[in-house]
């Protein structure tokens, strides 16, 4: 057995809002990974997890080691001294990847950045488990649908105006002195951009803070208004997606700080977005690959019922107001790559990971990859092939999941047109 290339085994988390049964891709990963797998067909298969976190490690599938083990007795060969060095550890990638797949919103959330997240794991371990930050990227597989960021400042005045049960959430005097005060012309990082992101976070507070009682009694008048006057809204998809969360999570604060506030994003499969430490989003439905800094800390707003922590999460935003086209991420080309079929890098501007897509769409043969600077972990998708390095040859399919070693150029010898395969790691630099 190869300690340079091996095969993993991947464990699963069933939360309530991923698809049920076989319908799930991380149930069929995971069964096709391990025919030993029972599925329940009425259970939800929400998120397979790939990596060193703790609660759900990866194992080498012969062996049944711990990757942290087999990093721990190795760190120099298994990490790579730079990586070491790097992220202060001998034991862990500095990221974690996954495939979700969705078919009830998650909660609306945001991350905290490295130093609020050290400061509320100091003051509540419970809710806040670890002190790294969490900035994530997702890649989606089938066509998804989420919330990232919130909406064009234009769009929300707009909606304040034409929505009543909007306006009676923020209140009049908070409204008008958001719609009069937003300067639509401001230049990033100037003091306008920075008046308009502390009049949109009064508009977010008063949201949030507002009473279970007007949520409730505003919340019934919205889903009404969706159902019976389509038009007033200014997103022709606003009304059924509201409909549609309300029947998930009825009369909830999400259909004003989330549908009202938050771009609604839609990816084709290939398309990405990456989602920066304090900016609120959420998924809604489709399957993703995902990848973040290795933590779990959330910070949550809406279509939850777990701990809100409102005055952490109004005070920690960056309130910063794109287009859904400014978040969305340029596939780029990977170099460090020839052969055939292609590869596209999805680069996010932070140190701990980066992602790559393989596919052979156009022509059947063999990908071959210079030797990273640092571990990887590789998931093929679709289709069948083999993932080659030196004498060690193994076998993919459909959720099979494989550890690369630092400086270990590999081959990808795809068998037919479908084979495709995901690729997170880590470098120095």
């Amino acid at each position: 057995m190869s300690d340079r290339l091996f095969r993993l085994k991947a464990g699963y988390q069933q939360y309530a809002w991923g698809k049920v049964g076989s319908t799930s891709a991380v149930a069929k990963y995971a069964k096709n990974a391990d025919p030993s797998t029972l599925i329940e067909e009425d259970k939800p298969y929400a998120e397979l997890w790939m990596g060193t976190h703790h609660k759900v490690p990866s194992c080498n599938i012969e062996t049944s080691e711990p990757l942290t083990d087999l990093i721990a007795a190795h760190p120099e060969k298994m990490l790579g001294s730079g990586i070491v060095e790097k992220f202060n550890s001998k034991s862990e990638l500095p990221f974690l990847f996954k495939v979700l797949s969705i078919q009830d919103v998650l909660s609306i959330q945001a991350h905290p950045d490295k130093a609020l997240a050290k400061q509320l794991h100091l003051n509540d371990p419970k809710n806040y488990p670890d002190s790294n930050h969490k900035p994530e990227m997702a890649i989606a597989v089938t066509e998804f649908e989420g919330f990232c960021g919130f909406k064009p400042l234009d769009e929300i005045a707009d909606e304040l105006n034409r929505i009543p049960e909007f306006r009676t959430v923020v209140t009049d005097e908070v409204v008008d002195s958001f719609i009069n005060g937003i300067n639509l012309n401001a230049a990033p990082n100037s003091s306008e951009d920075e008046s308009n992101r502390k009049l949109l976070q009064a508009v977010f507070s008063k949201v949030m803070n507002a009473s279970n009682d007007v949520i409730t009694s505003c919340a019934r008048a919205l889903v009404e208004r969706a159902r019976t006057s389509p038009s007033d809204f200014n997103k022709k998809t606003l009304p059924d997606l509201i409909l549609r969360l309300n029947a998930q999570f009825p009369d909830d604060i999400g259909l004003f700080c989330g549908c009202l506030m938050l771009n609604h994003c839609f990816l084709k499969p290939g398309e990405a977005i990456f989602l920066k430490a304090k900016d609120p989003h959420a998924y809604i439905s489709g399957d993703i690959i995902e990848c973040m800094a290795a933590s779990d800390n959330v910070v949550r707003a809406g279509f939850t019922g777990k701990f809100k922590d409102v005055e952490n999460l109004v005070n920690m935003l960056t309130y910063t107001y794109d287009s859904v086209e400014k978040q969305k991420m340029k596939a780029e080309e990977f170099k460090r790559s020839s052969g055939d079929g292609e590869s596209k890098l999805y680069n996010p501007p932070i140190e701990e990971f980066a992602v790559l897509e393989t596919k052979f769409k156009n022509k059947i043969g063999t990908r071959r990859f210079e030797g990273l600077q640092g571990p990887s972990i590789i998931i093929t998708t679709e289709g069948n092939g083999y993932i080659e390095h030196g004498n060690t040859k193994l076998k993919c399919e459909s959720g099979y999941v494989f550890f690369v070693a630092p400086d270990t150029p590999i081959e990808l010898i795809a068998e037919n047109h479908e084979f495709t395969t995901y690729r997170a790691f880590v470098e120095p630099k």
